[in-house]
């Protein structure tokens, strides 16, 4: 094996391990109190006006233990700020954004998450992102499969675009490891408080 390998190897058992902890983590604040969570997330995020100057919003429909972000889309929807979804197209595909509005009707897509049933696509100029870890840095680590990272790759190359993930504290680690492309968050809203790349 190469010494290039080798590192991408050694990177992706790191990133295996901190995934299965942070898992661990982000599973026991979930039963710990999601609901509260998440509101206490949203008055962080909407206190900070983490939204400030954006046009499009995009904003994830929940799966697993992930903290629920919609008491946030619903706030959001209710001060008249436009939102979307993710979804998923395909393996190694940026994700497409469809409108969303509360009550819209929706059908599970991949990996369980809702999309609309009969999708309007846009393009939003901030998303805000699901995550398993993250870090001081802005750094996140997802499920593995490159959706965000390729999705703000491509946005970004296109005009500027603001990443936010939404998490609970217990996800911090002290660091996230990095591939060439990963693709950092511009902050990170918790129940706790806004977190800044430092």
């Amino acid at each position: 094996m190469t010494q290039d390998g080798k590192r991408e190897s050694g990177r992706a058992a790191q990133k295996a391990a901190l995934r299965k902890r942070a898992f661990a983590a982000r599973k026991t604040a979930h039963a710990a109190g999601a609901r509260e969570a998440a509101t206490a997330a949203r008055d962080r995020f909407l206190a900070a006006r983490m939204d400030a100057g954006a046009g499009m919003i995009a904003a994830y429909r929940p799966i697993r233990t992930e903290i629920d972000p919609t008491p946030l889309m619903e706030a959001l929807h209710a001060a008249g700020r436009a939102l979307c979804v993710p979804v998923i197209r395909g393996p190694d595909l940026p994700l497409k954004f469809a409108a969303w509005t509360p009550g819209e009707a929706m059908v599970s897509g991949p990996f369980g998450a809702e999309v609309p049933a009969d999708p309007r696509w846009v393009r939003p100029d901030l998303v805000i992102a699901p995550l398993v870890a993250f870090d001081a840095r802005g750094w996140r680590l997802g499920y593995g499969g490159g959706f965000y990272d390729r999705t703000l790759a491509e946005l970004r190359a296109a005009r500027p675009t603001r990443a936010i993930g939404l998490a609970y504290a217990a996800q911090r680690v002290p660091a996230v490891p990095r591939e060439p492309t990963d693709r950092p968050l511009d902050a990170v809203v918790t129940e706790r408080g806004v977190i800044r790349p430092k």
